[in-house]
């Protein structure tokens, strides 16, 4: 199993930054891949950006050249750079860890942080 604990959200004013941190624990050497999502509609979370083991990474079409998700193996925490914030990215932020399990991969969900971007 792994246990997920994210912090850093808040309120910011648009155009303004936030750092988010997820500190990850337990089996991480079975974790394939990590992401960050948002939750602004209950039950609906969409990808922000990923990270694959070998530091491979995507985002979602609406963040790219304004996030940046990085992984510091070496104190076990992922990280969300956000600037240049709007209030379009207002949300529940969560992390995610696809553990490897059998064939395929179990997801791992932390309890989310709050983000809140005013205009």
């Amino acid at each position: 199993q792994v246990q997920l604990v994210e912090s850093g959200g808040g309120l910011v004013q648009a155009g303004g930054s936030l750092r988010l941190s997820c500190a990850f624990s337990g089996s991480i050497f079975s974790i394939h891949a990590m992401g960050w999502y948002r939750q602004v509609i209950e039950n609906q979370r969409e990808l922000v950006a990923g990270i694959t083991y070998d530091d491979i990474t995507n985002y979602a079409d609406s963040v790219k050249g304004r996030f940046t998700i990085a992984k510091d193996n070496a104190k076990n925490t992922l990280y969300l750079q956000m600037n240049s914030l709007q209030p379009e990215d207002t949300g529940v932020y969560y992390c995610r860890a696809d553990v490897l399990y059998g064939r395929g991969t179990e997801p791992y969900w932390g309890k989310g942080t709050p983000v809140t971007v005013s205009s």
